[in-house]
């Protein structure tokens, strides 16, 4: 059911697949506070208490087979930009992905924002990081394709410093790190990234890469925002350089593979590798692009875990 409000009518449509997911249903929202018509594309096994939330939210329904090309073309009519929020393996990231490229490009859309959000990418070299990887594969599908496109890297989700990522170690406060404490590193929150897709995804303007952080912090600058945040005076615990970490991480696949899983315990550290590399560092930050959006620091996210 489309939403009914009279100054949607002449808004730009967008199609997000994903939304069912925690940035997919961000952006679902800010898509619509900004006054957006947004087509969510879901399967048939969907959360349906997920669904009627956004449909509630104003966001229209529309159930999809991904691999029927014309229905999924048709459900892309009309659109302006197609966001994809996918999360998975290479069946989803590359196959899923592919199918609803080939369905904007059938359809006419003009723009294209794949499931990206990530560190770059494109500094690292294939058998690096085995997600990434994926990114990398389809995006040399989507270079290929007759649509303009555009990815948004973030960084890492500063949210998941909260728990997931086992940087921050509050019982002991300490903050745990390989390498060169001095490494700069980027960090948005996950409502940001939906902020930020959202206003990208009604610019038709946008290049081919947007970069953002909403903090950009070393290992030192995460033990002082781990202070202000909590009162404690944390520390750093160096566990050892780089080689060290790779070494864990070549130990931890091959004792617990977990392959079919989108974020083993390996998955993380290659993440975390990469980013107290420094090779995938975000240069330049586009921030500034949308002066509305109001960045959250490591800090503010760590006050309120």
């Amino acid at each position: 059911m489309e939403n009914n409000n009279t100054s949607a009518v002449h808004a730009p449509t967008i199609v997000l697949a994903g939304a069912t997911g925690h940035l997919g249903g961000l952006i679902a929202r800010a898509l619509l506070e900004r006054g957006a018509r947004v087509r969510v594309l879901v399967r048939s096994n969907s959360s349906s208490g997920k669904v009627d939330a956004l449909r509630k939210a104003g966001a229209t329904i529309c159930e999809v087979d991904f691999h029927n090309a014309a229905e999924l073309a048709r459900a892309c009519e009309g659109a302006t930009c197609v966001i994809s929020a996918l999360s998975g393996l290479h069946y989803v990231m590359v196959g899923i992905q592919s199918l609803l490229l080939n369905a904007a490009v059938a359809a006419g859309v003009p723009r294209f924002i794949p499931s990206d959000f990530a560190i770059d990418f494109t500094k690292l070299p294939y058998g690096h990081n085995r997600n990434l990887d994926f990114r990398k594969e389809f995006k040399e599908r989507l270079d290929k394709a007759p649509i303009a496109a555009t990815s948004i890297l973030n960084g890492m989700f500063t949210d998941l410093l909260t728990g997931q990522a086992p940087v921050i170690l509050f019982p002991l406060k300490r903050v745990l790190y390989y390498g060169d404490p001095t490494q700069l590193m980027d960090f948005t929150t996950i409502q940001n990234t939906a902020d930020y897709t959202a206003a990208a995804a009604l610019d038709p303007t946008t290049p081919r890469y947007l970069r953002i952080a909403g903090d950009v912090l070393s290992a030192h600058g995460l033990k002082e925002a781990a202070s202000n945040a909590t009162g404690d005076d944390f520390k750093l615990f160096r566990v050892g350089g780089l080689g060290l970490l790779n070494a864990i991480i070549k130990i931890t696949k091959t004792v617990t593979p977990n392959n079919n899983e989108v974020f083993p315990a390996w998955q993380g550290m290659q993440y975390m590798r990469d980013m107290f590399s420094g090779l995938p560092k975000l240069e330049p930050l586009d921030n500034n692009r949308y002066p509305e959006i109001k960045w959250t620091g490591v800090a503010e996210v760590l006050e309120k875990r």
